[in-house]
């Protein structure tokens, strides 16, 4: 089986995690500057154990290093919607609740992998996910039913990263394959619960899912904005600096 479909899901979760560290030291409040962190790890802890996972299954001898770190924005296959910058915190907090609201259900279905890798990952993911649900979704309701600025910041963001959404639930064909041999759970099953949870936050939040007529893919297939090639350069710099290093 190809190693690539290990590599989406590795990198949706390096890409992700490296955008939340970057609020380290820059949150708007202290809470928040140990809780996007945190999220951070736990989405970089679940790449290293896939980018490990993908080299064995490769069998070209590539580490989890080799792969964060040795490979060029082109090669890399993750969605969309992990790859936006930053932006305001609405649009940072609603970027995280749009991918766990899919990728938790997708774990949960993971746990029945026929590859005990996944399933491992899988109990780990759920746990942290369910964290990272609650505590996103708290604040997509807190700001869309706030004061007037919160809300337009947060209708801006839904605006802006609706056009991502589609993505989630499109299976590359190396992920169609791993979804026939049972290894991963089918991405366009997790649509009614990621519909569902949408729907929840929403109605509390007083939010409105807009009309999307056109989807914004192509990261499956290494078509990125540029954003992501400023984002590696910065995030790879020291590793290939200095290859081959060992702390």
């Amino acid at each position: 089986m190809t190693h690539q479909a290990f590599l989406e899901l590795a990198d949706d979760c390096l890409v992700l995690g490296h955008r939340l560290s970057e609020w380290c030291g820059h949150a708007p409040m202290l809470e928040e500057d140990l809780a996007l962190p945190n999220m951070a790890l736990d989405l970089i802890g679940t790449s290293r154990v896939l980018y490990d996972h993908a080299g064995k299954v490769e069998g070209e001898g590539r580490s989890e290093d080799d792969m964060a770190y040795l490979r060029d924005e082109r090669a890399y296959r993750n969605c969309l919607l992990v790859e936006r910058p930053n932006g305001d915190f609405a649009h940072t907090m609603l970027r995280q609740f749009f991918f766990v609201a899919f990728m938790h259900p997708y774990w949960q279905a993971a746990l029945h992998s026929s590859d005990p890798v996944i399933a491992g990952v899988a109990g780990k993911a759920v746990k942290e996910l369910a964290y990272h649900i609650r505590h996103t979704g708290e604040w997509v309701i807190r700001m869309g039913d706030g004061t007037e600025e919160s809300t337009a910041r947060m209708r801006d963001a839904v605006d802006a990263l609706a056009i991502y959404i589609d993505e989630l639930f499109e299976s590359s064909d190396a992920a169609a394959e791993a979804e026939a041999a049972g290894v991963l759970p089918k991405r366009a099953d997790q649509r009614a619960a990621f519909d569902a949870t949408v729907a929840h936050v929403f109605a509390e939040a007083g939010l409105e899912m807009p009309t999307v007529s056109h989807p914004q893919t192509g990261g499956r297939n290494g078509i990125h904005g540029e954003g992501l090639g400023h984002m590696l350069s910065k995030m790879q710099s020291v590793h290939r600096a200095l290859p081959g290093v060992t702390w």
